[in-house]
């Protein structure tokens, strides 16, 4: 019994220990597994790990890229805005210093000229005084070997001499209107040319300078180029003087010289069309511009010529004729108002019964010096006779060129002619260019003539200026004095006044008695 106690005890301890021993065993293989999983579990969660950094790298790259690229794309913005700014200083600043070199010149030109204008008012105030010393001597000398002083001799003598006079110059006058008026139809062809003609001194106002517009303002820089080389070729190649201001959008061109200036202008446009302005292109544009327009001059002068239908011409005298389309006088074009004279001309020249086509021929030609008028020196009357003598035209044309302004004396019908059509042209209405300021200066003075005579009570320039209406007082002009009134008015307006076409003097005496019956 004690054994069997024993055996179960020991068996039991042996169970028991078996036990422990495979629990033992099995907490080992558990434990393996366990950790075999937390590894599985750490390698997986390490491989997420390194993809979101990975990931969270090339985010940051990425984001990195386009913020390096937006800065550069501002920083390249912010460069050309600040090209733009400076490249407009230096426009700016080339210009200012163009303009200060041109002020510059001006200015020492300005100064010779004063110190000259000063130095010939010293001479004139110089002689002036020793002249006014020998002329009071003079003077003294006479007062007292006629013991009257000057201003008592002078009066004295004008009215004698104006009483004596007056009368038989109004007299005089009247009768020579009478003979002129009865010898009318002896000499119909001389009496009609001369009556359409005035002789008027002549002023001229050229055109100097024309206006060429821009597509934008950035064109002045491009035009003046980097220290003003673009500008300088322009204006060697062509001989004009561009001148660059404020002005919105526009090149105002200056040269005396119409056919440079024209060839400047042309240059320009074509220049500004195709975009490349640079020093060897301008040479390039100027020289074919200069070539097209001389073609141009030939087929304009053609044109003249074959519209009036004169006959063969020289080619020269054709080419010259081309020219005066660039020229102005008073704003009127010398080619049209050239085209103009020779048509009156011919249309007074067929009633008249002479030779129609010479006096076209005479008065195409009659300005054919202002084409060369600014490139040699004399009037162009004077170079017109010269050039008219070296191609060949005929003796009546010439003294047509000369007489047309009364430098000498027209020898035919054919001169006066031509002398007339020319004020026929330039006085029609809208042909010569006169600014409101010198039209009411014109009126007010040729009014203030006729009211600074004697007897004189009003005077009215009416008719744009071509009459002047003149009411005397009855009672100091009787009819034959009137006539010598009018006389000496016409006189001072053609010796003050400087006016186109004829200026009519027109005087109005009214005699008014009245009665009063009662």
């Amino acid at each position: 019994m004690g054994s069997i106690n024993a055996m179960t005890i020991l068996a039991g301890i042996v169970g028991i220990a078996i036990g422990i021993i495979l629990m033992m065993i099995a907490g080992k293989a558990g434990l393996d597994r366990a950790k075999n999983q937390a590894q599985s579990i750490l390698e997986e969660s390490k491989a997420k790990a390194e993809n979101i950094v990975r990931q969270a790298n090339l985010d940051g790259k990425q984001q990195i890229y386009e913020m390096n690229l937006q800065a550069e794309r501002e920083l390249k913005d912010q460069k050309n805005k600040i090209q733009q700014t400076e490249n407009k200083l230096l426009r700016r600043e080339d210009s200012l210093s163009f303009r200060e070199e041109n002020l510059v010149t001006k200015e020492k030109k300005l100064d010779e000229m004063t110190k000259l204008a000063d130095d010939k008012l010293t001479n004139l105030s110089r002689m002036e005084q020793e002249l006014q010393q020998r002329i009071d001597n003079q003077i003294a000398v006479l007062e007292r070997a006629a013991n009257m002083s000057q201003e008592e001799a002078r009066s004295e003598l004008m009215e004698a001499v104006e009483k004596k006079c007056e009368k038989d110059i109004a007299a005089y006058l009247h009768e020579q209107d009478e003979i002129a008026e009865e010898k009318a139809n002896e000499n119909a062809r001389t009496i009609i040319a001369n009556a359409i003609q005035r002789f008027a001194q002549e002023e001229t106002i050229e055109r100097t300078v024309s206006v060429v517009s821009l597509p934008n303002e950035d064109m002045k820089g491009r035009i003046i180029g980097r220290e003003g080389r673009n500008i300088k070729a322009i204006e060697q190649a062509t001989g004009v003087d561009l001148i660059i201001d404020d002005t919105p959008d526009v090149i105002t061109v200056s040269c005396f010289d119409p056919i440079r200036r024209e060839i400047a202008r042309q240059s320009l446009e074509v220049l500004m069309k195709d975009g490349r302005i640079q020093p060897g292109r301008i040479e390039e544009v100027v020289a074919k511009v200069t070539r097209d327009l001389d073609e141009s001059i030939m087929k304009i002068g053609d044109e003249a010529v074959f519209k009036l239908g004169i006959g063969r011409m020289n080619k020269e005298l054709i080419k010259l004729i081309g020219r005066l389309r660039y020229r102005y006088s008073y704003g009127q074009n010398n080619l049209e108002h050239s085209i103009e004279v020779a048509t009156f001309a011919g249309i007074m020249a067929s009633e008249l019964g002479l030779n129609q086509n010479l006096a076209k021929r005479a008065g195409l030609l009659h300005d054919i010096g202002k084409a060369v008028d600014f490139e040699q020196e004399g009037s162009h009357v004077e170079l017109g006779a010269k050039i008219a003598k070296k191609y060949g035209e005929s003796p009546i044309v010439i003294n047509a060129i000369e007489s047309h302004h009364g430098d000498v004396p027209a020898e035919g019908v054919i001169s006066v002619l031509v002398a007339a059509a020319d004020a026929l042209s330039a006085a029609r209405p809208g042909a010569r260019y006169e600014s409101m300021e010198n039209y009411i200066e014109r009126l007010e003075q040729l009014e203030k003539i006729a009211t600074d005579f004697d007897g004189v009570e009003k005077a009215f320039a009416i008719q744009a200026g071509r009459e002047v209406r003149v009411m005397v007082q009855p009672e100091k002009l009787d009819d034959i004095t009137m006539v010598k009134v009018a006389h000496d008015i016409k006189e001072r307006i053609e010796n003050e006044l400087t006016y186109p076409g004829q200026i009519k003097v027109t005087l109005i005496r009214e005699v008014r008695v009245q009665e009063l019956a009662q």
